[in-house]
């Protein structure tokens, strides 16, 4: 099924008769669980920004946008998506172009999460069209309180299992005119997100923290004299560190954002929100095991991507720790690819699909 317009979806899902596996880009379908359909349901043709007021800081587009389209248009007017949207091509080895919903529908967010807040913040509007081919719309160009259900906050990340998005409105921000990179070398994992911890809770407007193969990475964004004195602040802050900094080294943090450090790993790749102090000693446990393994450590810590041996499930390994571990690419010994979800949450998560696919054939089972 491949419906160019909103009527055509609603009448497609209204006459299906089976499952229905939801795909844009094509660029995740290893994402989540399997899904338990045999016909696709495509946004692909579903595409086109329809408003963009950059004065407004506003940008409506149609769900199978590809989101190299998008970024190109906001580049243009010198603006950007807040929340800094990674693709997942390099790690997932896939060749297709991600599109905006499909974004939107796994709540992707990247490396300035951490000021700018998730995907599902930027998003003030969404129009969609529900299990029983109904056409549905919540929010609009502008934030603003709302009752009942907060569609717009359920559609991120719920993986298509409530509806198929056909447009998405969004907050926007202006692009920094400078960046810079303050650069910690030579340090071990806890010590390295000690540092980020330590520039997180400074004053100092970071938008950016990340630590990988011994570095500490802090970037800094805004007007050129704004930045210098913040980096010369984070200088004398960590002054017995090992410091370097690079400036607009955009390439780095798209690299630590599509998780490029892990990409040639054999094995299993692990996606594991913890408390940031937690990550180093979660990861510390596992070599005490003798288990090798590659980490890349985002958010202040808070959010690490873990190269481990494809028979080894990571959840046996989080006792005490907490946090929440989805495996993102290979086996990960046989174990569910969602987090499951405790019985409150998975009864929420029910009566939602219950209510906006009544007859369960959207996306069946990706979530668990």
């Amino acid at each position: 099924m491949n419906p160019i317009n909103e009527a055509e979806l609603s009448e497609a899902i209204k006459s299906a008769n089976e499952p229905l596996r939801i795909v844009g880009g094509g660029t995740r379908q290893t994402l989540g669980n399997a899904v338990n359909a045999s016909t696709t349901l495509s946004t692909a043709g579903m595409t086109g920004i329809t408003l963009l007021e950059p004065a407004a800081l506003t940008l409506v587009v149609r769900a199978g946008t590809p989101l190299v389209d998008v970024q190109a248009a906001l580049d243009a007017e010198n603006l950007q998506l807040p929340f800094e949207p990674m693709t997942h091509n390099t790690l997932l080895n896939t060749s297709g172009r991600s599109t905006i919903g499909g974004v939107v529908a796994c709540n992707i967010s990247g490396s300035r999460r951490i000021q700018a807040g998730a995907c599902r913040d930027s998003l003030i509007g969404v129009r969609m069209v529900d299990g029983a081919g109904n056409i549905l719309k919540n929010g609009g160009r502008v934030m603003k309180n709302v009752t009942g259900y907060d569609l717009v906050k359920l559609m991120a990340g719920s993986f298509g299992t409530l509806g198929v998005m056909t447009e998405l409105s969004f907050k926007l921000l202006p692009k920094p005119a400078t960046q810079a990179t303050v650069n910690l070398h030579g340090l071990n994992d806890a010590d390295g997100i000690n540092v980020l911890c330590r520039a997180l809770g400074s004053p100092n407007d970071v938008t950016g923290v990340a630590f990988a193969n011994g570095n500490a990475m802090i970037r800094i964004e805004g007007l050129l004299k704004s930045v210098d004195y913040r980096v010369g602040a984070l200088k004398s802050l960590f002054a017995v560190h090992d410091i370097t900094v690079d400036l607009n080294d955009t390439a780095t943090w798209a690299s630590i954002g599509n998780v490029e450090h892990l990409a040639a790993d054999d094995g299993a790749i692990w996606r594991v929100s913890v408390k940031p102090t937690d990550g180093p000693k979660l990861v510390q446990n596992l070599r005490d095991a003798h288990v090798t393994l590659n980490a890349v450590y985002d958010w202040g810590g808070g959010l690490i991507y873990l190269s481990l041996p494809d028979d080894l499930n990571l959840r046996d390994h989080m006792g005490g720790f907490g946090g929440h571990a989805t495996l993102i690419r290979g086996n990960g010994g046989g174990a569910p690819k969602m987090q499951p979800q405790n019985k409150l949450v998975a009864g929420i998560e029910q009566g939602l699909r219950a209510k906006f696919d009544p007859r369960g054939i959207l996306n069946t089972g990706i979530m668990g």
